[in-house]
């Protein structure tokens, strides 16, 4: 497996992923019918870098990076990941994740923070506390799961700097 810099370009094999994983609806913010050009937009215009996980020419998974808030929050990173269905259980997330956390610390971030893990996300919650992140809030019914109805949605962090909390 190779992790790379997204181009435009690899939007074509990343669209059929992230569109079948918004139209879901189970695991992000993202509207269920969310338009190709909007989803460029979201994963590949606005964050900071958008990377993607490769083999043998076919997409694994993808994620992006960017700035979770500005001035003095701008020390905090924000990531994004989807995994392809056919890549699950092979240890793709865990390999974006470790990528993203040695790319955040390169781009001068010393904490990555995810904002929005709907509770019901059971797999995700599970490999981001294996990963090292400490759930810090409970969002209570704010992810409306379109099975479940309102679910909590969880703020996960980890501060990734050895020196600790400086």
């Amino acid at each position: 497996m190779t992790i790379r810099k997204a181009t435009a370009a690899d939007f074509e094999a990343i669209w059929p992923v992230f569109h079948k994983i918004a139209s879901a609806g189970e695991t992000y913010a993202y509207a269920r019918d969310i338009s190709k050009t909007e989803a460029f937009r979201y994963w590949m215009e606005l964050p900071r870098k958008t990377f993607i996980a490769e083999e043998d020419d076919r997409l694994l998974g993808t994620y992006y990076i960017k700035t979770n808030q500005a001035g003095p929050g701008a020390h905090v990173c924000n990531c994004g990941y989807m995994v392809a269905a056919d890549a699950r259980g092979k240890g793709v997330a865990t390999a974006l994740c470790e990528h993203s956390k040695k790319t955040a610390l390169e781009l001068g971030y010393k904490a990555m923070q995810f904002n929005f893990v709907a509770s019901t996300n059971e797999a995700a919650i599970r490999l981001w506390k294996k990963l090292g992140f400490e759930t810090v809030g409970r969002l209570p019914r704010a992810f409306n799961h379109p099975a479940l109805g309102y679910v909590d949605a969880l703020v996960m962090f980890q501060w990734l700097e050895n020196e600790g909390r400086n």
